[in-house]
């Protein structure tokens, strides 16, 4: 048997893993490349049934917002409010959720459009059940500073979330800050 060169061998190994790592490479790029249109056409219908829930009849995407806080990413409006696309940070990452106003300031709806909350906890925020209804269902017709109730506001935390909750909240505010913006 003979004794190969030291250097050969760890140069083979090294080609050998980069031809590897290129073909994978290659491969997941290609996967990106036709699945990238069906999420994002996906993420599209998710955005405007979530506007359509806040704000009915929709509205037009407007330019111009402002927004101190970064959590504001879109706002639509219409002859009778606002839909408020946010996306605050919650427990395990961001929470992407559309805020109605109306005219005059008030709330008239959340819906959550996308999260990696924990599944029975945050998540609950998001869940078309019971808890999840009354979570988002407590903000309908509010429009002062909001805060949940361990911070000594009048919004209930979800049991065991409430990271999430002040998320959700958080984002509720920048929306209605983002309106009195707009004047």
């Amino acid at each position: 048997m003979k004794k190969q060169n030291t250097a050969l061998y760890i140069l083979r190994l090294a080609l050998t893993l980069l031809a590897i790592t290129a073909v994978v490479a290659a491969a997941l790029a290609a996967v990106n490349g036709i699945t990238q249109p069906i999420i994002e056409s996906i993420n599209a219908q998710k955005t405007q049934a979530a506007i359509e829930k806040v704000l009915p009849g929709g509205g037009e995407k407007l330019e111009g917002y402002t927004d101190e806080t970064g959590l504001v990413t879109a706002v639509y409006a219409s002859e009778t409010g606002y839909a408020v696309q946010v996306a605050p940070s919650g427990f395990d990452g961001e929470i992407l959720m559309m805020v109605g106003v109306d005219r005059d300031g008030n709330l008239m709806g959340i819906d959550i459009i996308s999260h990696t909350e924990t599944a029975g906890l945050g998540a609950v925020a998001a869940a078309d059940s019971a808890k999840g209804e009354a979570f988002r269902s407590q903000f309908v017709g509010l429009s002062d500073v909001l805060a949940v109730e361990k911070d000594g506001g009048q919004i209930d935390s979800l049991t065991s979330a409430t990271i999430t909750s002040r998320a959700v909240v958080a984002g509720v505010n920048a929306a209605l800050e983002c309106i009195k913006n707009l004047g």
